[in-house]
Parts: C-alpha cells; sequence; structure tokens
C-alpha cells in the first residue's frame, strides 16, 4: 500500500518539517519505499536531513507538482511525503483541483492524507477549519497536536474546526516533545532521526541517555503513525 502526503498547516514554525523528517525515517525503519519532496525554498530541511530522499520542488508550478505524483504510475507501491512550506494552500488546492487529483487517486487506491501540524495557537486551530472547508470529506486529514510547540491543546479540542475535521474522518494524533538540546544538536549535525539514535563513535554523537531519550521519542511517535492510512 502507498500513500501521498502533505504535511501542512500553513503557518510557520509549528514543526510542519519535523513532522515530514518523522514520517521518512518511520518509512525507511519500516522498509517501505517512499519519495520525498521539499518546498521550503528559505531552507529545505527536509532535503538537508535526508539527501537521497528527498528534492526541492516549486509549489507555484504546475509542471513541478506533476512530478510529485508522476512515480505512482511506474512506482506504485512508493509513498510520497510533501513537506508544504507555510501559506502555500491556496496554489496546491488549485493544481488539485483543476487537475482533479483526488477523484483520481480514489480510483488508483491510492489515500490522500493532508496533515495539518498545529502548535496550541489560535491560527492553527482556524487553519485547520480552512484546510477542510478547501477539501471537504474528499482526502483524509491527519491532525498533529506538536507537543513540541505548544503543551495545551484545549482550544482545538473545542474548536469547531476540529469538530468539522472530525466529521470529515480526521485523525488526531500527539507529536511528542524531544527535548530540546538533543534537537538542536540533531539540528546543528543535519543528521538523520535514525544515525541520533545509534551513533556512538562520531564526534557529534549524543550521549547515552540522549539517545535513549531520541529512541522513546521515536517509538512513541511511530505507535502513533501505525495507526495511520499510510
Amino acid at each position: 500500500m502507498s500513500s501521498l502526503n502533505f504535511i501542512g498547516g500553513e503557518k510557520g514554525g509549528v514543526g510542519k518539517s519535523v513532522t515530514a523528517r518523522l514520517l521518512a525515517q518511520y518509512f525507511i525503519d519500516r522498509n517501505r519505499p517512499f519519495t520525498g519532496f521539499d518546498t521550503d525554498r528559505s531552507h529545505n530541511s527536509f532535503t538537508r536531513f535526508y539527501q537521497g530522499f528527498a528534492s526541492p520542488v516549486v509549489v507555484d508550478s504546475y509542471e513541478a507538482l506533476d512530478t510529485v505524483v508522476n512515480g505512482f504510475e511506474g512506482n506504485p507501491e512508493h509513498s510520497v511525503i510533501v513537506d508544504l512550506a507555510a501559506q502555500t494552500l491556496a496554489p496546491l488546492s488549485k493544481w488539485i483541483k483543476e487537475s482533479d487529483l483526488l477523484p483520481l487517486f480514489r480510483e488508483l487506491g491510492v489515500p490522500v492524507n493532508f496533515w495539518h501540524v498545529l502548535d496550541d495557537g489560535r491560527d492553527s486551530t482556524d487553519l485547520l477549519g480552512t484546510l477542510v472547508d478547501t477539501f471537504g470529506d474528499k482526502p483524509n486529514y491527519i491532525v498533529v497536536q506538536n507537543y513540541g510547540r505548544g503543551s495545551d491543546f484545549a482550544l482545538l479540542l473545542g474548536s469547531q474546526s476540529l469538530s468539522k475535521a472530525m466529521l470529515a474522518g480526521a485523525k488526531v494524533i500527539a507529536l511528542p516533545r524531544l527535548h530540546e538540546a538533543s534537537m538542536r544538536k540533531i539540528d546543528a549535525q543535519n543528521t538523520s532521526f535514525w544515525k541520533a539514535a545509534n551513533d556512538r563513535e562520531s564526534p557529534s554523537a549524543l550521549g547515552l541517555l540522549e539517545r535513549q531519550r531520541v529512541k522513546s521519542w521515536l517509538a512513541t511517535t511511530y505507535a502513533a503513525f501505525d495507526t495511520l492510512p499510510l
């Protein structure tokens, strides 16, 4: 089974790229082939951390976006991860609607997943409602409460936005927080999460308990991912 995964949230700094990196590592650790695309022209963090798996793509070009899905014909077992930059919903939705992508992928039997990564602010919650209003009940919605970017999601849980998403069949998961110092070290070395959890030899290797915290963080995240239509 393959899937098409758009990792978004519209808002900057909510953890979209970290979520894309986690999903990439999940597929790698589960021996599931995938291709990644990075739409953030200012940071390209997905491409930087997972070289060989992800490449840049321009979200406001139909020709570029077509490359995201063209591979499903030749490699139907490959999944796709698209790390969306902030404020890309408008050009993306135009391409999806004018290409009639959602009915086509339903015929192909490939789930289309819109991941909405949130902090605990009102903007993130309101933008979830905008996403559901844009696509209705046609795709799958995965609502990600990122505890690395917030601690109290009561605003989301009591919102009309989440109610609309749940009526459309949304899945809600929690992304646990990784200790801030460990995440900074991983990011500074441009390393994969697998290497962060397992490297003992290099000068940049994390300490014993830091590696254990990364392993525990990945295990908890993977357990949540196991419940999703991936």
